[in-house]
């Protein structure tokens, strides 16, 4: 431990640094530099670190030759992500409920890619991302594709691109429909979002009105300090496109529009997720509640002695970095488990567990405890393609990548400014406006010029089908970097209602080895005609004022950059979109609600006692928007239910 009076020190060598730096119209690059590292390590080593548990012993009972078991949770959360956190949280409110969550990694809470909302990135591909990638996908060039999984507390609300907008309101009215059940239409549902949400007006936004959105709930949502230039043009051109002015895209005003995003983040610009929310200090010090990191669940327990099968612990273990596979341990849950993986683990660990289709479980020897086969089916997420322009300005963020001296000083002067003030391009989740609108709008596509015989898959007449996102930077493909020099944005068309459907399978009966993921991208005629007109409308709010003055039009061709792309036809473009089309990491529906589904309207798994899922995964179709806070919403109301059944 270093002593207080060091401290004292280490900081006043920093307040002077700091003086200078506000002073000086010319800060060195190694006055910046000790700036940062100073800021870095201090913060650091001041951080308080989480009550988390690796020593599996505390909260469970290594399995002997016998078998013998457990120590005993009334509760056991499989997966502590974005639901998963929420759940614990709510859940050992009551003090005489024992709740153990156990998750595949570890804290987010000082993983500064995480904290940082530009640096998100920077996760993929790490130690902190599960490294998945789905089968070849038959309609979109039969290549593999990426898709980033964070292994952290949190979630992926601990990897995501921060954007507060939920979807539309018909979204979960069809919910609703499918489900049977009207608690998950949108007058019911919606108050569990404003249950959670904690908003601030900010006075640089005030057509956002307050007392639609909740206000003392934990998770802060509003709008990041950093404003990137390219992001005003673009809410401008995209009025003049067509696209109405939206005040806020989360409330029955409309989903419809464009704006700047609200993202999860905090007074100090740093990432909120659900980690950070809901298990916090206070929370971590109840004595009721334990959470275990490090430690993949292999399978969930069972009593079939009364014919209908019941949940009665988990079995886990960890695995080293040099892949070695520890001991399992067993625990026990007294009245229930709740599967919160994910829409790739959840349905994963059921089939592990004996509970999905007979004919694959027995494929992989794995005993059938419940035919189920709907588990992995239903496989949906939103396909999205890159267009990326050559900007004109010379404010992107392609420093982030320094390759000289001088995007070297820049980077080191946007550290300083996002570590000590919280403000400047770090404190942007990069992807700072979106524009969201319908594949049949007649302004955007008019009748003479567009066929509208589009197939409408719509929850609703108010809700889109397509969002665009401009970017303060540009990629080859989620954290894979253009040449250096080039100073380039980039829009992400998002098909938001897509009618193709895959599955998850499971690769072998080991539970380290990752599933078969087939989302069965572009299969449809539908997808590929709706993309086609995303990328049209891109490109006319590129080519529109105030837009130009940030898109280089007279650009020349350059093979990473899709200026050239505006003359291909239609039957052009859709070859390209199926050649490039990516997950914007939105997977649901593994594991979904309604008739045929695997759970009912309170999530409990058909068929069998003492389970239930609650994750995207049990989500029955998606939302025109981005999931984070259906999945939120999700878990606090569940917790209310089983807080209500247990009273």
């Amino acid at each position: 431990m270093i002593h207080t009076d060091v401290f004292a020190k280490l900081l006043g060598v920093l307040e002077a640094i700091q003086a200078r730096a506000s002073t000086s119209t010319r800060l060195s690059l190694g006055a910046a530099a000790s700036v940062v590292a100073l800021t870095l390590v201090l913060r650091y080593l001041t951080a308080k670190q989480p009550k988390l548990i690796t020593d599996y012993a505390k909260v469970a009972r290594k399995v002997n030759e016998d078998g013998i078991e457990f120590d005993e949770w009334d509760f056991i959360i499989v997966g502590g992500g974005t639901a998963g956190c929420v759940l614990a949280s709510r859940l050992s409110e009551d003090p005489n409920l024992r709740v153990l969550l156990i998750e595949a990694g570890g804290s987010s809470k000082n993983v500064m890619p995480s904290k940082t909302p530009a640096a998100f990135s920077k996760l993929m591909r790490s130690p902190w991302d599960y490294h998945l990638y789905t089968e070849p996908q038959q309609h979109a060039g039969n290549k593999k594709k990426f898709w980033p999984r964070a292994k952290l507390l949190g979630g992926c609300s601990a990897m995501n691109a921060m954007i507060a907008q939920y979807g539309a309101p018909s979204d979960f009215d069809e919910w609703a429909e499918i489900a049977g059940d009207q608690s998950w239409s949108w007058n019911n549902f919606s108050k569990y979002i404003r249950k959670f949400e904690k908003y601030t007006p900010d006075p640089r936004f005030p057509y956002v009105d307050p007392l639609l959105r909740g206000a003392d709930g934990p998770v802060e949502i509003g709008y990041s300090t950093h404003i990137w230039p390219g992001c005003k043009a673009f809410i401008e051109a995209s009025i003049n496109a067509g696209i109405p002015f939206s005040p806020d895209f989360c409330t029955t005003k409309g989903t419809k529009g464009t704006n700047k995003v609200m993202t999860y983040i905090d007074s100090k610009s740093t990432r909120v997720s659900t980690e950070s929310a809901y298990l916090t200090d206070d929370v971590l010090t109840r004595p009721n509640l334990k959470v275990v990191t490090h430690a993949r669940v292999s399978k969930v327990l069972f009593d079939t002695s009364s014919g209908t099968p019941r949940a009665t612990g988990v079995e886990f273990a960890s695995k080293s970095y040099m892949n070695k596979v520890g001991p399992k341990f067993r625990a026990r849950a007294t009245k229930e488990v709740i599967v919160s993986g994910g829409s790739i683990h959840s349905p994963q660990i059921l089939m592990l567990s004996g509970i999905g289709p007979a004919t694959q479980l027995l494929h992989h020897n794995i005993p059938v405890v419940l035919d189920a086969p709907s588990v992995g089916a239903n496989l949906m997420d939103h396909p999205s393609v890159n267009l990326r322009f050559r900007e004109k300005t010379g404010t992107t963020f392609h420093h982030f990548t320094p390759h000289s001296l001088n995007t070297a000083r820049l980077l080191i002067r946007d550290i300083l400014r996002y570590q000590l003030w919280g403000t400047g391009p770090l404190a942007s989740n990069v992807g700072e406006s979106v524009a969201f609108f319908r594949s049949d709008d007649q302004m955007l596509f008019p009748p003479a010029e567009y066929n509208n015989d589009l197939e409408d898959a719509n929850s609703g007449p108010d809700a889109p089908d397509l969002e665009i996102i401009m970017c303060a930077g540009a990629v080859h493909s989620h954290n894979i970097p253009l040449s250096p020099k080039l100073q380039a944005y980039q829009m992400i068309i998002i098909l938001l209602r897509p009618t193709s459907k895959g599955s998850l399978l499971l690769k072998s009966a080991d539970p380290w080895d990752d599933p078969l993921m087939d989302p069965s991208y572009l299969e449809t005629k539908h997808d590929i005609d709706v993309l086609v007109r995303g990328v049209r409308a891109a490109f006319k709010i590129a080519h529109t004022a105030p837009m130009t003055s940030v898109t280089d039009v007279h650009a020349s061709h350059h093979p990473e950059l899709d200026h050239h792309l505006s003359s291909l036809s239609d039957a052009e473009l859709a070859d390209v979109i199926r050649d490039r089309v990516e997950t914007v990491y939105h997977p649901i529906g593994t594991c979904s609600m309604g008739a045929g589904g695997v759970v009912d309207s309170e999530l409990r798994v058909k068929g069998t006692q003492g389970l239930r899922v609650c994750d995207a995964s049990v989500f029955p179709k998606l939302v025109s928007g981005h999931p984070a806070a259906a999945v939120i919403a999700t878990a606090e109301m569940l917790a209310d239910i089983i807080k209500a059944h247990y009273a």
